[in-house]
């Protein structure tokens, strides 16, 4: 047994003079314990000195470089699983082109994961004026990385801010940059770094000024900027409160646009509907025969929205005339709704078929071809401002809500859309048109008329 002992978590220096020498000496991976500074290790194992054996050999250089960043993870089986790629790339030539390998795999995700640490250390960092002695005015940030990322990403904060005087405080490394050299130390706590300056609030004014509650996903922000990183930026202290108005915001926003509209909404709809005649978002204009856009009151307080144009539909240029449509105006007269008075539209313009003989067999439409007819739907509703909008199944719900969901986790409650409106999801007419049980459809037929019912019902309270 072989033992490698390293300066430090980040020392791919040392590493590298290591796994060369195991490797010449074709020293098994599993025969090599890799450890950090003075921790005990095998009793009965042999340091591996650099200069044990003589001779040299090559790799590829994607290699160093991808040994290089993933030697940077948190993973304490890294330096294990380097040595192994290491042996296994002398070995077979290629191996780093085969992206199914498991390790291959395995480290090529360690490397993300700290190129991904690198970029949030890069984005979240903020120094904050420090005066020290002698009239010498430093800036020092406290950052808390996921990885051991702070020596390999020093250089890109000296190029930066060559010309202040810095420190980066860490739990468990710092670094200094005095307009010359970096100079690396232990970690610090987060109470050795300051808690502001003055430069601050002008920051936040700024920061909450150009906050565009119109272009807020939460989600999306919170992946890109994840919660942990809130409490060490100045303009993050905001953001609860700003997301908290932004709903109200956007109303406002959204008001004023549709005020500007004014007696012109009907012809805003119908340049909208031409436009989308020629619409080449998506693949699926090609086969069909015309895009079948929404129909009814611009006005409409009550909206459904289907999945996309079947058969009959492609043909009259019309959402919901088909089978399904006949059933869908069969029920919306029984939960007292009349058709001439709703707006009703699809998630998807174009009819997406598979041909079978002479026959045109309905296909369902995938997320790409629900997020470029999205668009769409979002000026339909921009224009109309429905107070309710029933989705009629999962696709409808996707293309109103950006998100997959079940019909049986969100059937019956109301869910509030950015705009303020209500959206109530109920299954697709088509979907009683396929139950083969007689008992079973009527049941499921009374089921969505009363969903129909409740959503005509929400319209009169909200009015």
């Amino acid at each position: 047994m072989r033992v490698a002992t390293l300066a430090s978590e980040d020392d791919f220096d040392g590493w590298r003079a290591a796994a060369r020498t195991l490797a010449l000496a074709q020293v098994a991976p599993h025969d090599v314990v890799w450890q950090v500074g003075e921790r005990p290790a095998d009793l009965f194992g042999d340091e591996a000195s650099p200069d044990a054996a003589p001779g040299a050999f090559s790799v590829p250089r994607p290699f160093v470089d991808l040994a290089r960043t993933a030697l940077c993870h948190r993973d304490p089986e890294r330096f294990a699983l380097l040595y192994t790629l290491l042996i296994r790339v002398r070995a077979q030539q290629g191996l780093l082109d085969d992206r199914a390998d498991p390790l291959v795999q395995r480290i090529e995700l360690m490397a993300k994961d700290v190129r991904r640490d690198m970029h949030k250390m890069r984005a979240f960092v903020r120094f904050r004026e420090l005066a020290v002695e002698g009239g010498e005015t430093r800036y020092v940030a406290w950052f808390e990385p996921d990885n051991h990322i702070v020596r390999i990403n020093a250089d890109f904060f000296a190029r930066r801010f060559a010309t202040m005087h810095w420190s980066i405080l860490t739990p468990e490394l710092s670094v200094h940059w005095d307009g010359t050299a970096l100079a690396f130390a232990p970690g610090a706590r987060k109470t050795d770094a300051p808690d502001g300056d003055p430069l601050e609030e002008m920051w936040k004014t700024y920061y909450a000024a150009i906050f565009n509650p119109a272009r807020v996903k939460v989600g999306a922000m919170t992946k890109e900027m994840p919660r942990k990183y809130w409490k060490n930026m100045p303009e993050t202290a905001l953001i609860p409160d700003l997301l908290a108005g932004a709903q109200k915001r956007e109303s406002g926003m959204i008001e004023t646009a549709h005020a500007d509209i004014g007696d012109n909404a009907r012809a805003a709809w119908e340049a909208l509907a031409g436009e989308a005649a020629g619409c080449t978002r998506c693949p699926l204009y090609g086969p069909a025969t015309q895009t079948v856009f929404g129909e009814g009151p611009v006005d409409a307080r009550l909206m459904f929205v289907g999945e996309q144009p079947g058969d009959q539909e492609d043909i009259a240029g019309r959402p919901f005339v088909g089978p399904a449509g006949q059933l869908f105006d069969r029920a919306i007269a029984a939960a007292g709704i009349d058709r001439t008075q709703v707006y009703i539209t699809n998630a998807v313009k174009h009819f997406k078929f598979e041909e079978r003989g002479r026959r045109r067999i309905h296909a369902k439409p995938g997320a790409p071809e629900i997020d470029a007819c999205r668009w769409w739907i979002d000026q339909e509703r921009v224009l109309v401002r429905p107070a309710v909008t029933v989705a009629l199944g999962v696709t409808a719900a996707r293309s109103l809500l950006g998100k997959v969901v079940t019909i049986s986790g969100t059937r019956g409650k109301p869910i509030t859309l950015p705009d303020g409106g209500e959206a109530w999801i109920t299954v697709h007419p088509s979907y009683l048109l396929r139950l083969p049980d007689k008992v079973q459809a009527e049941e499921e037929y009374a089921r969505f008329v009363e969903d129909l019912k409740v959503a005509q019902a929400r319209v009169a309270a909200t009015a």
